[in-house]
């Protein structure tokens, strides 16, 4: 698996997404036809060149993407940023999710300067929780209803790790 910037022509990738339950449920994506995705994709090129987000589609060799990653809530002034990430079906279950939260933590602190970085989900999401972990993020606290899915108001876990830290073992 390797990270790249996403293209118009996943735009059908970033459709089939939108229907997966399992993104549906921890992520709120809505739904998108082909000409929303594309002008999604259009929004996070604009976001990367306004240095407000960086978000990288996760493809294996053949390039076709099986998930996303990135850095939503950049904050260069404040050096701190808040992950995004899913993965469809056929991304799950090797490791991918972990090694994409490596590489871009190793980027945002030693290319961007960040200080903090941060990874929530909601305390049901225990994939995310192992991501978070594995990957090195320390288990902060709990925000209480903090985040409206459609089945309800989600507690919320708050993992970070800070410039610094030494990361998984």
């Amino acid at each position: 698996m390797h990270l790249r910037p996403w293209r118009e022509s996943d735009a059908r990738i970033l459709v089939q997404s939108c229907l997966d339950p399992d993104i549906q449920h921890w992520n709120r994506p809505g739904r998108l036809t082909t000409d929303t995705a594309r002008e999604k994709i259009g929004r996070w090129k604009m976001r990367w060149q306004n240095e407000e987000a960086a978000i990288w589609a996760i493809a294996p060799a053949d390039d076709a993407p099986v998930g996303l990653i990135g850095l939503a809530d950049l904050d260069l002034p404040g050096g701190s940023g808040e992950f995004v990430y899913w993965l469809l079906p056929a991304g799950r279950g090797r490791g991918a999710m972990v090694n994409a939260t490596l590489a871009v933590s190793q980027w945002a602190f030693n290319t961007l300067g960040l200080h903090r970085l941060r990874i929530t989900h909601s305390v049901a999401n225990m994939a995310s929780c192992r991501v978070a972990a594995q990957a090195g993020f320390a288990l902060e606290g709990t925000m209480r209803s903090a985040l409206l899915h459609a089945d309800g108001w989600h507690d919320e876990h708050l993992h970070a790790r800070i410039q610094g830290d030494t990361g998984p073992s």
